[in-house]
């Protein structure tokens, strides 16, 4: 290739006809090409069109932002929490005591705690718990009540069929049907009949005893003593 014709390409380059791919090498006498590559430039009208972007779905920015923070409590990231079964039985502090016992080293103070536990429907128990710490004293108290549990007969309109009286201790309980007058009772003895599902009731202490414990066992004795529930319902 003569001067004049790289000459020529290197104009063509210049113009944009020719892609500037082009090495030469040139020694004293003569002019060599080593490499001309020419890639033809596309016309406008000749260009591939580009391709349109995918959409993407937008993600939520809530569940992203939780994922974030804690991957396993995330709504969509992590597992779930399984839901507690509630449980039948509903329980109520009768009453919670601090007592001491002495040791060698002096006294050591814990709680007492006495739970009445029903499911309303009949069945009732009374317990107690101690521990050091108020919570754990109520949890053995439900624990121990669950295990005493007794069932109670009691009509299809949940009354009584008759009058029962008990003693537990010095505390003594009287109980009567009372047709439509609802639970007339207090202390103790209004916690077991409600939860025992006892209704249209009144409820008497007859005896001087303040002692929760006592006039609670009194009750659940009474309660015990009833029959002939079958047959007023037949009637």
């Amino acid at each position: 290739m003569t001067k004049d014709e790289i000459k020529n390409t290197e104009n063509e380059i210049q113009e944009g006809v020719i892609a500037p791919t082009v090495s030469f090498g040139v020694d004293e006498n003569t002019i060599k090409t080593t490499d001309i590559v020419a890639d033809v430039v596309p016309t406008p009208s000749e260009a591939v069109p580009a391709e349109a972007p995918k959409a993407v779905a937008p993600k939520d920015t809530k569940d992203q932002k939780n994922y974030e923070k804690n991957p396993r409590r995330s709504r969509r990231g992590g597992p779930r929490r399984e839901e507690k079964v509630k449980s039948e039985f509903d329980h109520r502090l009768v009453g919670i005591r601090r007592v001491s016992r002495t040791v060698a080293g002096g006294r050591r103070f814990s709680f007492s705690a006495l739970v009445v536990v029903g499911n309303r429907k009949g069945k009732v128990g009374v317990g107690q718990g101690k521990s050091g710490d108020t919570p754990i004293a109520i949890e053995k108290a439900v624990r121990d009540a669950k295990k005493r549990l007794i069932t109670v007969e009691l009509t299809k309109e949940g009354r009584i069929p008759h009058e029962v009286q008990a003693k537990y201790s010095s505390a003594i309980v009287k109980i009567m049907p009372a047709k439509g007058r609802g639970i007339l009772a207090g202390s103790a003895t209004r916690y077991v009949l409600e939860l025992a599902g006892v209704k249209e009731v009144n409820a008497k202490i007859l005896s001087g005893s303040k002692n929760a414990l006592n006039i609670s066992k009194a009750t659940i004795k009474a309660l015990q003593m009833l029959t002939g529930a079958e047959k007023v319902n037949k009637k």
